[in-house]
């Protein structure tokens, strides 16, 4: 078996709730994703896809993930799609860095694998952990009421996992958090979110003043070694995300103690390959971890859910469905939320099929 085409779509993923915005005055209005899809001799094809948050958010954006497909995909005409470590190295060869452009790649090698093995990925990666996988709904920043109205509005919808967007002004972040934990119940969880955004004597602050609430910090300011210094100076749960890039990384945060969680984004990382790597890292180290990406549609949420469907539930924390932020459907058989909650497809690889007249021709067709 050889790859003998690889077609990349550029699809612009309109969303239902928009715009979205996040710290730091970041706002966008629509997702520009990429999706590939990479044929073999043996007639078999699989599906990837990569959708960064914007560019402003991680070092990442949707051009370049086209860009740097465009490098490799000449490269991987003729390659065998089931040796997958065996690619991975070749593209990490071929461009250094740059894991999000490999990423929809790598997915959809494993797509191929699973079809060739007649097996849903969940089951290539050990098999399912529980029925189902618990989502978290993340909240757009806004003010405090409209973000806990959203709360109120996604509970009613099953969500019992909530991600609010803060890591702006302190005093603001400080009536939304408070906003939101008033409108919870007991046994829903909540996460407030800086995404980088806070410098450290912000972070404090906000801290301070939340003191009592129950919930997780994540990520409250930029670098490492910042968030390292709010994590020692608070007893809130804490999750680490844009932090942990990679193996390296994540070992010296566990040796650190900086996190009790870890979110993994497949695209960050370089794709499903990389990603179980980390997980199995954390589950091993007693480090829970949410299974997600940058965003995406059908194709990157049917990844997630492999991936969380695959872990452990005593470590899993949660895991994000993203194709539930937008009404445009690039697949069929995709997980769908009930009650807030999926389930990874069981058919083989993915388990899902493009719907390719919702994704425009081709932007690029490599043969």
């Amino acid at each position: 078996m050889e790859i003998n085409r690889i077609q990349v779509y550029k699809v612009d993923l309109p969303i239902d709730d928009g715009p979205y915005r996040w710290s730091g005055g970041n706002e966008v209005h629509y997702f520009d994703s990429t999706i590939v899809r990479v044929e073999t001799t043996d007639g078999l094809c699989g599906i990837g896809e990569i959708c960064p948050l914007g560019a402003s958010y991680l070092p990442s954006f949707a051009e370049g993930a086209r860009v740097g497909i465009e490098r490799l995909a000449p490269e991987l005409i003729g390659c065998d799609p089931t040796l997958i470590s065996v690619l991975g190295s070749h593209m990490d060869n071929l461009l250094k860095g740059h894991p999000y452009v490999k990423s929809a790649l790598d997915m959809a090698f494993w797509d191929i694998m699973g079809k060739v093995a007649q097996m849903p990925i969940v089951a290539l990666l050990g098999g399912r952990y529980g029925d189902v996988v618990d989502l978290y709904r993340a909240i757009s920043q806004g003010s405090p009421d409209s973000m806990a109205e959203q709360v109120r509005r996604y509970r009613k919808m099953g969500y019992r996992r909530f991600q609010i967007k803060v890591g702006g002004d302190p005093d603001t972040d400080i009536e939304r958090i408070n906003a939101v934990a008033d409108v919870l119940h007991h046994g829903d969880v909540l996460v407030a979110d800086a995404n980088t955004g806070w410098l450290p004597h912000q972070a404090v602050r906000v801290i301070n003043a939340v003191r009592g609430l129950d919930i997780y910090i994540e990520q409250p300011c930029e670098t490492y070694e910042n968030c390292l210094f709010i994590r020692r100076n608070t007893d809130f749960p804490f999750v680490l995300d844009e932090s942990i890039v990679d193996v390296p990384s994540l070992v010296r945060a566990i040796s650190d103690n900086a996190m009790d969680v870890v979110n993994l984004k497949i695209g960050r990382l370089g794709g499903i390959t990389k990603t179980r790597q980390l997980r199995d890292v954390c589950v091993s180290s007693g480090i829970a971890v949410t299974i997600e990406d940058s965003w995406g549609s059908d194709v990157v949420t049917s990844a997630v859910a492999h991936l969380a469907h695959s872990t452990p539930d005593y470590a899993r924390f949660s895991a994000s469905d993203f194709n539930s932020y937008t009404s445009l459907s690039t697949a069929v058989g995709a997980p769908v939320r009930i009650d807030g909650t999926m389930v990874a497809p069981s058919g083989g690889g993915l388990g899902i099929d493009l719907i390719e007249e919702n994704l425009g021709g081709a932007c690029l067709d490599i043969r």
